[in-house]
């Protein structure tokens, strides 16, 4: 396991070490009275029964009484504890891997499907607080085996250095056994994660895959990932069923070779009666322990696999790094763009002064995205800036920065929550106003109880244009000094669009608004529109004067 893996595994068992200690502590008294049990068997045989003495067999009896609520409530107040162990550090690793997730500086999604950081968050995060539960088993699983060795050594010397003696190699085979588990479990892990990814990303276009006819494709192209993610299961349940059959054989001819220990002692005469059947059921007790120390390595195997992938998530390199400067309550709202290289941009020039809405077209829809990540400071541009109000934003910390400027992406998704909580999740300004630029009051209209009406995952119970109306009104809710429209309207029809371009040109008036998009009807609500062609800017005019004199802005607005 690498070190940033081991790391998160200390981690959660430092983060519930009193529970783990309380739970060790009740689970020790649990197995201490279940190794006396037969011990205090053969006392009674020998001091009660074969001297047949009334007072002593009622006493042992008592004693034998006490062990056995001392043992029972040991287990049941131990297992809770260790559960609520497990549970919470579970709980823990989910909420650090959703704030490193959330972080505004970004980074830990790279490389991975939404699904597969799904999986991370529910499925190894469980497997580590599960190894977080069984530790105090794995403690008390070692007391048993001490008592016991003690036991057998006040019983007959031989047999106690027999258990003294053969335990450590016994449990050293038994993490050898373990280390094939750990590589299947990752392995395992690593394939259902992308398998979930590959199925959330499936279900989230499922809508554009029957549009395009490609669900052969698409069924195809999961029934591969789905059956590789079987055959890493199938592989990590025979490593699982190779180690614990391992370790019961390794167990069960210890055990063996105690009972036998132990009977030629009786037989020679070295062992009474009642310390024979001490040892004899110190034996079958014995098995207890070790199968719970080879259950306790087997879950620590899978936890070291899964413990790793969280750690690389935790551990995920920064998109972009955070600033120092803060910005005014209430920036002016002024953006600057000054030889922007990254990706498609190939040094991008625009000054957009406060309060004017201004359209930015760009036929090549890589060079909008590539804009807009560097407008939301998603990614560190490779050379140039973005300054808002004579700032650059790199350095500008990320919640200031977040704050003024707001990038509503075309693809943005609504809560699984109602309409008015959609539209209110950011709200600074009054929703009606925000409602009515967007018409997302008449989407309210249309709905069973309003803006009370509850909406599915992803807003996925609305039509296409119902959600872009409002995921535009919860934009407009938010009121930013700067806010950038990515193709807010593209599924509404052109008498609604043309409504909410006048709308949207009124409630922003005074405040900064960038439209990335081709819309004919808001760019002609923009005070000036800039035509970005090869990554740069080409020309700058009303939407009117491009028409006429940019036969490439035409053919790209009128397409």
């Amino acid at each position: 396991m690498s070190a940033p893996g081991r790391a998160v595994l200390r981690g959660a068992l430092r983060g519930q070490r009193r529970r783990v200690a309380t739970a060790a502590l009740l689970g020790s008294g649990h197995q201490t009275g279940e190794a006396l049990v037969p011990v205090v068997i053969g006392v009674v045989i020998d001091v009660a029964v074969a001297t047949g003495s009334g007072r002593a067999l009622l006493l042992w009896l008592a004693v034998l009484g006490v062990v056995f609520v001392v043992l029972s409530f040991s287990y049941r107040f131990g297992a809770r504890v260790a559960e609520r162990a497990s549970e919470q550090a579970a709980h823990d690793l989910r909420l650090r891997l959703t704030r490193r997730v959330l972080d505004a500086r970004g980074g830990a999604e790279r490389g991975r499907l939404p699904g597969a950081l799904a999986a991370i968050a529910s499925g190894d995060a469980e497997r580590v607080g599960a190894a977080v539960g069984t530790a105090p088993f794995g403690v008390a699983c070692a007391v048993g085996l001490a008592v016991s060795a003690a036991a057998l050594l006040n019983v007959s010397v031989p047999l106690g250095l027999l258990v003294l003696l053969g335990t450590p190699p016994l449990l050293y085979l038994t993490h050898l056994v373990g280390r094939p588990l750990t590589r299947r479990s990752e392995g395992e892990q690593e394939r259902a994660a992308q398998a979930s990814g590959i199925a959330a990303d499936l279900v989230a276009g499922l809508r554009v895959v029957k549009g395009l006819g490609a669900e052969a494709a698409a069924a195809d192209r999961y029934r591969t990932t789905s059956r590789a993610s079987l055959a890493a299961a199938l592989h990590a349940a025979r490593a699982r069923a190779g180690h614990d059959g391992t370790v019961l054989a390794l167990t069960g001819g210890f055990i063996a070779t105690v009972a036998l220990t132990g009977a030629v002692l009786a037989m020679r005469g070295q062992v009474s009666v009642g310390g024979l059947v001490a040892a004899v059921g110190l034996a079958q007790f014995l098995h207890g322990p070790f199968r719970g120390l080879g259950f306790v390595n087997g879950a620590f195997a899978q936890a070291r696999a899964s413990a790793g992938r969280i750690a690389e998530v935790l551990d995920a390199p920064w998109a972009v790094p955070d600033g120092t400067a803060t910005l005014p309550a209430e920036p002016d709202g002024a953006l600057r763009l000054r030889d922007l290289h990254h990706g498609s941009l190939r040094g991008v020039d625009a000054d957009i002064a406060p309060g004017t809405l201004v359209g930015v077209v760009a036929p090549d829809p890589a060079t909008a995205s590539d804009l807009l990540a560097c407008l939301s400071r998603d990614v560190a541009p490779e050379r140039g800036s973005v300054q808002v109000d004579g700032v650059d934003a790199a350095e500008i910390a990320l919640t200031d920065l977040r704050r003024a400027v707001l990038v509503a992406e075309h693809g943005a998704a609504l809560f699984e929550a109602s309409l008015a909580d959609n539209v209110a999740a950011a709200a600074r300004g009054p929703l009606a106003a925000a409602l009515a630029a967007a018409t997302a009051d008449e989407v309210a209209s249309a709905l069973p109880h309003g803006m009370a009406t509850e909406l599915t995952e992803r807003g996925r119970s609305l039509s296409g244009g119902q959600r872009q109306r409002v995921a535009l009104a919860r934009a407009l809710a938010a009121d930013p000094p700067v806010l950038v429209l990515h193709d807010p309207t593209t599924a509404v029809d052109a008498v609604t669009e043309a409504r909410v371009a006048r709308r949207l040109a009124a409630l922003r008036r005074g405040r900064t608004t960038v439209l990335v998009t081709t819309s004919p009807a808001l760019l002609d609500a923009a005070d000036t529109v800039v035509l970005l062609e090869d990554g740069t800017v080409t020309a700058r005019g009303s939407h009117a004067d491009l028409l006429r004199t940019s036969d490439s802005y035409r053919r790209t607005v009128l397409a």
